[in-house]
């Protein structure tokens, strides 16, 4: 499996891969051109996308979506979010239960309940036929054990690391924003990203890749250095048993 990460952060998400001859999308939360443009940057024609998966309906994850229309790609969202999609034709929707199991061509994608302020959000376990795992876990307040099950034994884990709390505390952010932040529907610390990859690493070599980061809210150094400390005490060599990217 290839994975390019296209955009990553609250201006926008997209995650295109590539299996076979089978393309995905997680997300679509950049303009529609900038997909296309960052697509083909990456050596993918956008016409060649068999659907695009949806984690939520929140505007940096949905804002480029109506690109299906264009290609006449099949969207597929947890049945609560289509609430707040818009813009995709009907015969596209493909919405389904959070925690239903997904076939795509050369996919099988799990799709796990994740904990955010929307109204359906999921996370997804996409596995190809070579038994590669790939898992997406982006905006969530906290991780439980039914998104651990879901995740463990993935080769690649793509996952947020929103914020580091002390900066959030002295930003200028109102309280309001701050406690949506740090609630149990809002999003991870590095902190609390290192911890549930502790309890999912092997050290058997996966590749993590730290994601959506606030711009005023975190450094990607602190993000990298809280998630490594964490998984070094566990008995873990960096570039050994795991390698670790920040976007």
């Amino acid at each position: 499996m290839k994975i390019d990460i296209l955009a990553s952060g609250s201006g926008g998400n997209c995650i295109a891969l590539r299996s076979g001859e089978t393309t995905i999308l997680i997300d679509a939360g950049i303009a529609k051109t900038k997909i296309e443009k960052k697509l083909l940057d990456v050596g993918i024609r956008p016409d060649s996308i068999k659907a695009i998966f949806i984690t939520h309906a929140h505007a940096d994850h949905i804002k480029g979506a109506v690109i299906a229309n264009k290609y006449n790609i099949p969207v597929f969202a947890a049945e609560g979010e289509w609430k707040g999609i818009v813009g995709v034709s009907e015969d596209l929707k493909r919405p389904f239960k959070a925690g239903t199991d997904i076939n795509i061509e050369d996919y099988f994608i799990e799709s796990f309940h994740t904990f955010h302020d929307a109204m359906d959000p999921v996370g997804y376990a996409v596995h190809d036929e070579n038994g590669f795992k790939c898992s997406i876990c982006l905006d969530t307040g906290h991780v439980d054990q039914t998104m651990l099950s879901a995740m463990e034994y993935s080769n690649v884990y793509i996952i947020e690391a929103n914020h580091e709390p002390s900066m959030l505390e002295y930003s200028d952010y109102p309280n309001s924003v701050k406690a949506r932040i740090l609630s149990n529907v809002g999003h991870l610390s590095n902190e609390q990203t290192a911890e549930a990859l502790s309890k999912l690493l092997q050290g058997v070599g996966e590749q993590i890749y730290l994601t959506h980061l606030s711009s005023k809210n975190n450094l990607p150094e602190l993000a990298k250095m809280t998630v490594q400390r964490v998984l070094v005490k566990k008995g873990f060599k960096l570039n050994q048993n795991f390698s670790l990217e920040v976007l």
